[in-house]
């Protein structure tokens, strides 16, 4: 087996060959040339625009001198905790990250001004700009390219994965980063009761924990009880983050400290463990609010405002009306010429939840970049006036696509009755005329399709699931509605529930999830077969809160689910079928199983077949015959017992100022493989 099939670079870690007798020193000395995507002057290593230190000096015949932001000294001394910094040569890792460009070699300096709903509503798309794991999905979106990691290495059954680490790596206040704080993260804190009372699915293999254990200061073996060969696709794609600072965070852990409790008390905590969620909180997700907006009067006691990191970017403020970051001053990676990244000195967020105030700020030019609650029906208006604001819109392709959902096991009995019917759900999706909202919200752009649980839809899939029930044909709805008893009782015109009262669906629903508009037309759609449909409209968070409560009758978001992804995290086949941040049903059968038994509703035997055939799929290598028959059995289940309807498959823009550079145009619009972190953002800069 090769060392680049095992994802190793040929020359990571390794010293240069020498060069032949009387031309060493001078082609030692000669500078690197400063390629860039565009211009690679015939240089390329083992993975698409990026090369490890090694490899590259090697293939260009030179020797790389590393440049700092001369800005540096002044954003580190606005990082709480951080003492003065060492020189660079001691901040980077012996074996840097050299990321080639797409277009040219920038600039330093500027603030990268961004606009997010609230805190954790719409945010990913700015949190993937600075975001690092130990691998990353190239913008191929195809290739997993090495990241904080720079290599990996496979056993032969997929159940150890073996992950190499740069020595010399820091964290952002300058302590080491090694394999003990991967170590940390998965044992110390995601399987901590005390922190996660139950594991989350995507840390566990065939429903078992992993074993993750240092072999040494640069080696992390990961095992698992089943083959798992997803488990790189996860790392590449997900916003969890396999490590946390041990250094920092373990001194608050009772299990590594003995003294955590008396540390904690000394900051005003009860506890260590009280003192440990107050930093790392109970949730992963990396724009959960701070200990300097969870409480601001415990700040003077604590070591530093927050946790170090290993991301680009470093949170110095957090408020209710935005956040503000500066550059990590031991970020890891440098560009072809050496100048250490990221380029631009800071970021700055403000929250505006009004879809309208968005809309004119992008038109002014007031932030830098966005897609995420930017939704085709807002692309004419920001269009028409890109020259004026100086920024660029792009349609991207899409794989996303508007999804719905009827609450299965509803809090409401007699609503649950009939939503738990699958000839209401198949009624519902066959009053829905997608061709119409297709031309009126999408500008007929977009595709019908039905949710299979794979957007885009393998080739090798029956093309009848992408198709199934998505025919308008309300007079086919009616009649399930009638066989159901899901009829007129009272004369009013709009049909009851089964023992007469009133059936009225609400829907609440966030402009992040979903236009409008659609909504708009998909209540008329249901008033016209007798379902009388109210709708209004509620902030992200709102229809969070209310979702996670089970108050509501239907859910609805935009999602994508990419095989690729699938690979390693099962989020969607496992009741609630995806994450608080998006769309879910059946919160009671998660109750059940969950409680094992004791709460909620015992679910039918066709969830339990997706859990099967998720597990199957995981186990299984991409590509074989055993992964396409675990897809295919997934796409039928799924997509017959419609749990989610698809709605229309389309486009979505993204907007960009013209000043930021080194901007490509994505692949794809969509939060699977983390957003924008394909994209690689520190090598954006601002020119104006």
């Amino acid at each position: 087996m090769t060392l680049k099939k095992l994802g190793l670079l040929p020359l990571a870690g390794l010293a240069l060959v020498m060069l032949q007798a009387g031309t060493a020193t001078e082609a030692l000395a000669a500078p690197c040339p400063a390629i860039t995507v565009a211009s690679d002057q015939g240089i390329a290593g083992a993975y698409p625009q990026q090369f490890e230190l090694a490899e590259f000096e090697k293939l260009a015949n030179c020797t790389l001198t590393f440049s700092e932001n001369p800005s540096i000294g002044k954003l580190n001394g606005m990082i709480v905790g951080n003492t003065s910094l060492p020189p660079l040569a001691e901040r980077l890792p012996d074996e840097p990250l050299v990321v080639a460009p797409y277009d040219s070699i920038g600039k330093y300096g500027g603030v990268f001004d961004m606009i997010s709903n609230n805190t954790e509503a719409g945010t990913s798309d700015l949190l993937s700009v600075r975001h690092v794991n130990l691998v990353r999905f190239s913008d191929d979106l195809t290739t997993i390219v090495p990241n904080i990691a720079k290599g990996w290495e496979w056993n032969d059954d997929f159940t150890q994965l073996t992950f190499f680490l740069r020595k010399g790596h820091k964290w952002s206040d300058g302590a080491p980063f090694t394999a003990d704080d991967i170590v940390f993260w998965y044992h110390s804190l995601n399987m901590d009761k005390n922190i996660f009372e139950k594991p989350k699915s995507f840390m566990l293999a065939g429903g078992k924990p992993w074993k993750v254990e240092a072999l040494d200061p640069q080696t992390v073996r990961f095992t698992t009880e089943v083959p798992y060969p997803g488990l790189l696709s996860h790392f590449a794609s997900h916003y969890a983050q396999a490590f946390q600072p041990k250094h920092f965070l373990g001194q608050f852990h009772p299990d590594i400290n003995p003294d955590a409790d008396k540390v904690a008390k000394a900051a005003g905590f009860e506890s260590g463990y009280e003192m440990l969620l107050f930093y790392y909180g109970s949730s992963d997700w990396t724009d959960v609010p701070s200990p300097m907006l969870r409480d601001p009067s415990k700040l003077p006691k604590l070591p530093a405002n927050i946790q170090p990191s290993l991301e680009s970017f470093i949170t110095v403020s957090d408020t209710t009306e935005g956040r503000h970051y500066v550059a990590n001053p031991y970020f890891f990676m440098v560009d072809t010429a050496g100048n250490q990244l990221p380029y631009i000195d800071e970021q700055d967020e403000v929250y505006i939840n009004e879809n309208e105030v968005r809309i004119l700020k992008a038109i002014n030019g007031e932030f830098d970049y966005k897609y995420q609650s930017l939704t085709l029906p807002d692309a004419p208006i920001l269009m028409d006036n890109q020259e004026k604001g100086g920024y660029t819109i792009e349609l991207i392709p899409p794989i996303s696509s508007s999804v719905i959902g009827i609450n299965v096991t509803s809090a409401d009995e007699e609503k649950r009755k009939v939503f738990s019917n699958i000839k209401f759900r198949q009624a519902m999706t066959l009053a829905m005329n997608r061709d119409e909202i297709n031309e009126v919200a999408y500008y007929g752009l977009g595709k019908p399709v039905q949710y299979t649980g794979f957007s885009p839809v393998p080739e090798f899939v029956d093309p009848k699931w992408e198709n199934y029930l998505i025919k308008y044909d309300p007079a086919q709805a009616k009649s399930l509605l009638d066989e159901i008893g899901v009829v007129d009782k009272d004369g009013d015109g709009f049909r009851d529930l089964l023992n007469g009262s009133k059936l009225v669906v609400n829907i609440q629903y966030a402009t992040q999830g979903i236009p409008g508009t659609v909504v708009e037309l998909i209540a008329q759609h249901w008033n016209d077969v007798g379902i009388k449909t109210i709708f209004k409209e509620v902030t992200p968070d709102e229809y969070r809160s209310a979702q996670s409560a089970n108050e509501l009758d239907v859910m609805m978001w935009t999602t994508s689910q990419p095989l690729a992804i699938h690979l390693g995290n099962n989020d969607l086949f496992l009741p609630p079928f995806n994450t608080y941040f998006s769309m879910t049903n059946g919160l009671l059968w998660k109750q059940y199983i969950d409680s094992n038994g004791e709460n909620g509703l015992k679910p039918p035997q066709f969830v339990n077949d997706l859990k099967d055939g998720i597990n199957e799929l995981q186990a299984a290598v991409a590509g074989t015959p055993e992964s396409n028959a675990a897809v295919n059995k997934l796409v039928s289940n799924m997509a017959e017992n419609l749990l989610f309807f698809g709605i229309i498959l389309a486009p979505g823009p993204v907007y960009h100022r013209n000043a930021l550079k080194n901007f490509p145009t994505f692949k794809t619009a969509s939060y699977e493989f983390y957003r924008t972190y394909p994209y690689r953002g520190p090598q954006w800069y601002l020119d104006e």
